[in-house]
């Protein structure tokens, strides 16, 4: 039997992404869908839920993926348009086997790929490995599958609608970013209450009003400029695919992953005191000493989607969330990381309380800090870079933390250098108590990256 090669570039650790018509083909969808139906049958799964983002290319994507799937014997449930948390939830829901969505994310309009899962729990590492193999040889499942359409949608949006228990309404500016979550977000402000106005709501593959990563400032000026000019309680963007939040408080400043995460965790452990709370590597210490105080179980993971929702079913944890905006809710829901969900879940908390968003920022214990600060780096020198910078501290008294990258501690606070699993980049991230010493953390980082080659302009 004939195999398949896909470019080993886009077997990435939590999902497959590529360029299209460069190393994602329509080829590669086809060979997808017979080598996930190859494993899936191997597990005696038939069932199979699919869906697709905006992109310009994934509706073709998308089609010779699911003919790859039923050539396996495959049944396929096509959800066709939207968030990629709705296929998530379309699984859930359908008691499937796996699904398969068609996302090229947050990346650039001409990439493209697929985000995966396995009964009701991620795809990822090995797994991915797994299908390349599979592929290559040719070692395929034949068999006569069926493709039939399912309308989940609305099913989706009222699921969402029913965690929002406040009985009041907020004003709220929305910005999906010509993303995928455009319908699902102009069906869910329908039936929330309150005033809510709806920025780039059109899905458009080529993002014409700006690029849908909401960890990126310049990407929310307009919904900053928004909410001030409407005068409204917060903004909410949401990523290309629908699975990132960003949040502008009322009086526009952006609430980073950690920051939204300890507004989560303090309410859910007044409920669920001694709950467990997972953070990846990137969040601020306060997070960490934010859940200790409020009487939770903070656990520091590495970074990465599927690493998250697997250490949450490990360790039965109720909340997780990445600095990235991936926040993930078993309390009440399903595990996965839904930004419109997580939406719902803030609007709920602020509106239930009788101190705006911008207050419960403030009163968090105030330090001075980084974004994600991110350098392009060749895919293969990115984690030669880290094992260098690891290397060298070894052989000093530097406090060093290796569970994802190289997180460095110190008198002035800490530094974080590690690399990227879905783009050729390196991320630092810095945190001090003062100008001073982040100054500092910033110049050390900066003269590790250095002496490894990399100038690094760390502001």
């Amino acid at each position: 039997m004939t195999g398949h090669r896909f470019a080993p570039q886009i077997l990435r650790e939590y999902d497959i992404r590529g360029t299209v018509g460069e190393t994602l083909t329509e080829d590669d969808a086809y060979a997808l869908g017979r080598s996930y139906g190859a494993m899936l049958a191997a597990r005696d799964g038939r069932l199979v839920c699919v869906g697709y983002d905006g992109r310009i290319s994934s509706p073709a994507l998308e089609a010779q993926l699911v003919e790859g799937l039923c050539a396996s014997g495959m049944r396929v449930l096509r959800i066709g348009l939207g968030p990629t948390p709705a296929l998530y939830f379309a699984a859930h829901a359908m008691a499937a086997d796996g699904g398969i969505m068609v996302t090229g994310s947050h990346n650039p309009p001409n990439h493209n790929g697929f985000k995966m899962m396995l009964g009701a729990g991620p795809f990822w590492g090995e797994d991915i490995q797994k299908l390349g193999d599979i592929a290559a040889q040719g070692a395929w499942t034949d068999g006569k599958g069926d493709a039939l359409p399912v309308a989940l949608l609305d099913a989706y949006v009222t699921r969402l609608r029913a965690d929002y228990a406040a009985d009041r309404g907020l004003k709220v500016a929305w910005d999906a970013g010509n993303g995928a979550a455009g319908d699902a977000m102009r069906l869910l402000t329908e039936r929330l209450p309150g005033e809510h106005i709806l920025l780039n709501a059109e899905i458009d593959g080529t993002f014409p009003a700006h690029h849908p990563d909401p960890t990126v400032p310049e990407n929310l000026v307009q919904l900053q400029e928004t909410v001030a000019a409407e005068n409204c309680d917060l903004g909410i963007a949401f990523d290309g695919d629908g699975d990132r939040i960003g949040v502008i408080d009322g009086q526009g400043r952006i609430l980073w992953g950690d920051q939204l995460l300890s507004i989560y965790a303090r309410d859910l452990l007044s409920r669920r005191s001694g709950a467990t709370v997972i953070a990846d590597v990137k969040a601020s210490q306060v997070l960490f000493d934010e859940i200790t105080r409020c009487g939770g179980n903070p656990v520091m993971a590495a970074t990465g989607h599927s690493i998250i929702k697997s250490k949450m079913a490990e360790l039965a944890a109720p909340l997780a969330g990445e600095m990235s905006g991936h926040i993930f809710f078993a309390d009440r829901y399903y595990g996965f990381d839904d930004a419109l969900y997580a939406a719902v879940r803030l609007l709920d908390i602020v509106a239930r309380k009788d101190r705006s968003l911008a207050e419960m920022r403030d009163a968090l214990p105030q330090v001075v800090n980084t974004p994600e600060i991110r350098f392009d780096v060749s895919e293969d020198r990115k984690f030669a870079v880290v094992d260098e910078v690891k290397e060298r501290l070894a052989g000093t008294d530097a406090n060093v933390d290796d569970t994802d990258g190289v997180r460095v501690l110190n008198d002035d606070g800490w530094w974080l250098l590690r690399a990227s699993n879905t783009q050729a980049v390196l991320v630092v991230r810095c945190e001090s108590e003062n100008e001073d010493g982040l100054g500092r953390l910033k110049a050390a980082v900066a003269e590790q990256l250095g002496q490894s080659g990399i100038e690094a302009d760390v502001v």
